[in-house]
């Protein structure tokens, strides 16, 4: 088949042992981003499948009817940047494992990172360094301080076991199932959600982005975060309303952030307001972008390759597809 990969910046798949699984394909690595559809389309006219890397490219209606030889799209994890029913109606296979084993080690190590850079100061005292002050100011410890985790999934919980490690205190909200699951668990979970906010010296976000999750933390919710608080988001930026993080900031409450998603990505605006806050700690969505997870993860997509191209396709999103 003739396999087209997107946006592989860095060219890094070629180099990973799960590529050879895509040896007896004829495969074309596209290592740039393009957004116009018409663009886009022209250079996938003879692509019969596709490999996407998480939401960078989204694959509209309007794209997909213009790729009359496309006949899958592999990729893993949640799918909302696919519109599935114009996929279903063009003939187009969807597969994504959406029950992966184990957690992205990457996101809840770089929630981590985040978490101990901001506390610390380092991006400011490393400038600092550099621009021979030496000191600039004084961070704090995170031993005896309190975490709330905002959704009881496996990122979460590996977020948890490392806070644990270092001496915090953790706390949960979740949905009605996972505040539940966590009980039974023997977790802390908030008395309420309001308390959950309020509590915490940091508040981290850990949840999927799904219609039913769309713009679940409100200003409100913000609004009772402490002004010393740290809000911490490396899952996904449409949990929160367009402007909503921005305003909070500016009304000090919460009074830091550490973010890794953004509504527009790549986001290549540098007078964006959320990068020229000192109070901002921002990466450019990098939580998953580790050779280790891309093993993990990119084995998984290329198996589903392999299995529509034998015939037996794997992790099929809409089946209705394979009747046609």
């Amino acid at each position: 088949m003739k396999v087209h990969i997107l946006d592989d910046w860095f060219d890094t798949l070629r180099g990973l042992s799960c590529f050879s699984k895509l040896d007896r394909h004829d495969v074309t690595v596209w290592t740039d981003h393009i957004s116009d559809p018409a663009i886009l389309a022209e250079r996938l006219q003879e692509a019969e499948a596709l490999v996407l890397f998480r939401e960078r490219t989204a694959i509209s209606a309007e794209l997909l009817e213009r790729l009359p030889n496309l006949k899958l799209i592999s990729q893993r994890s949640a799918y909302p940047h696919i519109d599935v029913p114009a996929c279903t109606r063009n003939g187009v296979l969807v597969c994504s494992n959406m029950k992966a084993d184990g957690p992205n080690f990457a996101a809840a190590e770089l929630t981590l990172a985040l978490i101990l850079a901001s506390f610390r100061q380092l991006p400011q005292q490393v400038q600092s360094l550099k621009s021979g002050n030496w000191m600039s100011g004084v961070g704090r410890s995170l031993r005896g301080r309190t975490i709330g985790l905002y959704g009881y999934g496996r990122i979460a919980r590996a977020v948890a076991g490392y806070a644990d490690s270092l001496g915090m205190r953790v706390i949960w909200w979740a949905s009605k199932d996972g505040r539940a699951q966590a009980r039974a668990d023997g977790a802390s979970v908030a008395a309420n959600r309001e308390a959950f906010f309020a509590e915490p010296d940091i508040v981290s976000l850990h949840l999927r982005l799904k219609p039913g999750t769309r713009g679940i933390v409100t200003a409100e919710d913000l609004a009772r975060m402490r002004p010393d608080a740290l809000l911490v988001n490396t899952s996904r930026s449409g949990l929160m309303g367009p402007g909503v993080l921005e305003k909070a900031l500016e009304l000090g409450r919460p009074g830091f952030a550490a973010i890794d998603v953004f509504d527009e990505e790549p986001l290549l605006d540098p007078s964006h307001p959320l990068l020229n806050r000192s109070n901002v700690l921002a990466t450019p969505h990098i939580g998953y972008v580790t050779e280790d997870e891309f093993e993990v993860q990119f084995s998984d997509i290329f198996d589903q390759v392999e299995a529509f191209a034998s015939g037996e396709p794997i992790n099929v999103i809409n089946p209705e597809t394979i009747d046609r």
